[in-house]
């Protein structure tokens, strides 16, 4: 191991992120007894233009009415590009901050983005005398913040988590889809003709390295990688599916977009009892193997070692053993 680790931020139980609209206060209350376990009110992609005046009073009428104690509580402001984002840091922030756990950024492309944001939130803590530290939480969904990943996510100590937005990623780069996530079958390719002229179609996984890479550059920085929207709500193998691909990745929570993939995130986003029992059982072999003065042991017909003993401890950390 390195001798610089990275500092890791505020340990946060992270596996299902539910979305729930600024615009439609009828569904806080439903989201509060939901088993998500972060809650991010939106004020951007999921309100309309006009819409948003309103929907930022309702999530501050409801951060101070409402007890969110239970929750970790997110707020998604809008773009810095758009004439909305200093009302909903500045309103949000001065009159229900002490309430608020999260501000989720959206379209991060450089570092100076978050350095913008935490300038503006540091100074109205300080304005207020607020001593919560509100943490951030950052959506990778253009080529630009592809590129300047590493930046972005070492560009402000409150820094918790980089998120893959998968849809405006998709149109920043000119991908061919207009699907939420999930698979595409041109991408795919064609095996080679037999001798009987059989040709088989294999598609592949066409976001495999921009949540790969986001996941390496979180870890390197401390933060949690978590995987953004499934959009086809009614697919529930299909978001399984996509949530197994991301937490063997290297993922921790998954976004929901609808209350039926709240369940979904949880269980895809937690090791399989047999998962559990296998690095339980790798774990005492090394601890037997250890006491008997070996660096190694034989478990199951394979061989493990000190790295087995981390790959063990990491899966169980996501249950908190």
């Amino acid at each position: 191991m390195s001798f610089i680790q990275p500092v890791k931020p505020i340990s946060r139980l992270n596996r299902s992120e539910l979305a729930v609209p600024g615009s439609q206060p009828k569904f806080f209350e439903k989201a509060l007894n939901s088993q998500a376990d972060v809650i991010f009110l939106d004020l951007e992609d999921a309100v309309a233009p006009e819409e948003k005046p309103r929907a930022r009073k309702n999530i501050i009428e409801a951060l101070n009415d409402l007890d969110w104690s239970a929750k970790t509580i997110s707020v998604r402001i809008n773009g810095l590009d758009t004439q909305w984002m200093y009302q909903d840091v500045i309103e949000v922030v001065e009159q229900a901050g002490q309430f608020v756990d999260l501000i989720m950024i959206p379209k991060v492309g450089t570092a100076s983005d978050v350095y913008a944001l935490d300038m503006l939130v540091s100074q109205i803590q300080m304005a207020k005398g607020f001593t919560k530290t509100i943490g951030f939480e950052l959506i990778i969904e253009t080529a630009l913040g592809m590129q300047n990943l590493a930046e972005i996510a070492g560009g402000s100590k409150r820094n918790e988590s980089l998120h893959f937005g998968v849809a405006d990623y998709a149109a920043s780069i000119g991908a061919r889809t207009t699907n939420i996530g999930g698979a595409n079958s041109n991408y795919s390719i064609l095996t080679d003709s037999t001798e009987s002229n059989l040709r088989q179609v294999h598609w592949g996984d066409m976001w495999h390295y921009a949540l790969s890479k986001m996941v390496v550059v979180a870890r390197a920085n401390g933060l949690r990688p978590i995987d953004g929207p499934f959009g086809d709500f009614s697919d529930a193998d299909g978001f399984k599916a996509a949530a197994l691909r991301a937490s063997s990745l290297g993922c921790e929570g998954k976004w929901a977009i609808h209350p039926s993939q709240i369940v979904l995130a949880n269980e895809t986003m937690n090791p399989s009892p047999e998962e559990i029992s296998k690095a339980k059982q790798i774990i005492s072999a090394m601890g037997k193997a250890e006491s008997e003065g070996k660096g190694a042991a034989t478990l199951d017909g394979k061989l493990i070692d000190y790295a087995s003993i981390r790959q063990a401890e990491a899966l169980l950390k996501k249950l908190g053993e």
